[in-house]
């Protein structure tokens, strides 16, 4: 049943944002104030990790909660199927007002990299297709494809088209500034921000920052793990993909600012995280792609790492830090159990505040299981200390969401290397840590895809 006290709730998320960008997470500039004092007040998860590094399997499971492969959106160009029960469904089944601004990637089906069958790229998204979301409703189904960093067109709730002109993180902004200002309170509300920045432009093949970015960033400091690995853009892209994310932080402070204007503030839990980060086209260089990539398509810290800061109801413990590993996958159950509801195994993950109230039960696994396609058919498990990947041989991952056989792809030793330089997969003094981490693989794969595969060496 709904609580008697609802609160409201914000859930902000970019795109492909790596979390060494913020300076809540120790990034040297002063790229995120706001998202800063954010965490100051709220919580921060050290270790969160996406469990699908591509834009539409991840917001298939924001929408579901369910891994991508039980709901068949294990890549981009897949309409979330109506039979699933929907974020949306139980947002407003509990008496939410909804309202979502910005990118869908979830209504349009078809072959990677051609014309969809069922196309909604640059059309209106039909209601049936709009996961549950009966309300407020700014939104392209693939927005870098309707605009660019500088100007575009969404679509509203009665399929009219909303030219904007301007820096595309700002007018997405205004439209949830829109919702907020037109809300008037009668019930609770929920409402998504789903920025497309960071993200490179595709039409472009640049990130786009606001005018002046390449310069106001060009002393940057470099992540060492593109620093050590040679290739890459980032040496040219990073400035505009920093002032692409100043910009969405900036507009993280303009609805904060809102909310305490309108008196929401106290009685709204925002949430703040990204679908997953970027390469930088320094991974996935190796014999084992079998489809594409660009940026994002890896088990590597850099492409599954986000940040994931929450603020307000039991989430206000005044900067506390979360060490153990989640997943973002429990953002959906987390925020049902928020609007009241309880769904136990109908969601993947545990609620997040538990989490940070330190209220989990011993048996709890500290790990994440993560499952990649388009570069490959890809699983790995993200330990406390490990990472161990598996790729099926020669099977496209954009084409086919699974596999039967696998063989080892890589192994890292975190503490000996965070920044993933050396690959110890044939290396016979790790043979028992890696047997270890295969047998729990292979339990995380029974359990989540309910299939008994073959994990061999290469």
């Amino acid at each position: 049943m709904p609580r008697e006290k609802q609160p409201n709730i914000l859930f902000y998320f970019t795109d492909q944002q790596r979390f060494d960008t913020c300076g809540c997470y120790g990034q040297p500039l002063d790229i995120t104030p706001n998202l800063d004092e954010m965490a100051r007040g709220g919580t921060l998860f050290e270790n969160a990790f996406t469990v699908q590094p591509v834009c539409g399997p991840c917001r298939a499971l924001f929408q579901s909660g369910l891994y991508p492969t039980e709901t068949g959106c294990f890549r981009n160009s897949k309409m979330l199927p109506l039979t699933v029960k929907t974020l949306a469904n139980y947002m407003e089944g509990a008496g939410y007002q909804t309202g979502y601004v910005g990118k869908w990637h979830l209504a349009s089906e078809g072959d990677l990299e051609k014309t969809p069958v069922l196309d909604y790229q640059t059309k209106a998204i039909p209601p049936y297709l709009r996961g549950g979301y009966t309300g407020y409703w700014r939104v392209a189904d693939v927005l870098e494809f309707t605009s660019d960093g500088y100007g575009g067109y969404v679509f509203d709730e009665n399929g009219n088209r909303c030219d904007f002109k301007g820096y595309r993180c700002d007018c997405i902004t205004d439209y949830a500034l829109n919702f907020l200002d037109g809300y008037d309170g009668r019930k609770p509300f929920f409402l998504t921000v789903s920025h497309i920045e960071p993200h490179h432009q595709n039409s472009a093949h640049h990130y786009q920052g606001p005018v002046g970015s390449k310069e106001k960033y060009q002393d940057f400091v470099a992540p060492r793990d593109l620093a050590s690995l040679s290739g890459g853009d980032y040496r040219e892209e990073y400035p505009d993909y920093l002032g692409a994310i100043h910009s969405c932080d900036e507009n993280l402070g303009r609805l904060i600012v809102k909310l305490k204007e309108k008196g929401l503030y106290e009685n709204t839990v925002i949430i703040y995280t990204s679908d997953h980060g970027s390469h930088f086209k320094t991974r996935n260089r190796d014999g084992h792609v079998c489809g594409y990539d660009d940026y994002k398509r890896t088990c590597h810290e850099a492409a599954i790492h986000v940040p994931l800061v929450i603020s307000g109801g039991p989430f206000s413990l005044h900067g506390k830090r979360v060490k153990e590993l989640v997943t973002t996958g429990s953002i959906p159950k987390t925020l049902v159990h928020l609007a009241g509801i309880e769904v136990g195994h109908h969601m993947m993950g545990e609620k997040l505040d538990d989490v940070a109230l330190g209220k989990t039960d011993e048996q709890r696994k500290n790990e994440v299981f993560i499952q990649i396609s388009e570069s490959r058919v890809g699983r790995c498990i993200r330990t406390e200390h490990y990472t161990y990947a598996i790729v099926a041989p020669g099977i496209n991952g954009g084409a086919v969401a699974s596999s039967d056989w696998y063989v080892d792809d890589f192994l890292y030793d975190l503490r000996n290397d965070p920044f993933e330089l050396h690959n110890l997969i044939e290396d016979v003094a790790y043979d028992s840590i890696k047997a270890e981490l295969r047998a729990r693989l292979l339990e995380w794969i029974l359990e989540v895809e309910h299939m008994q595969v073959r994990i061999t060496d290469r």
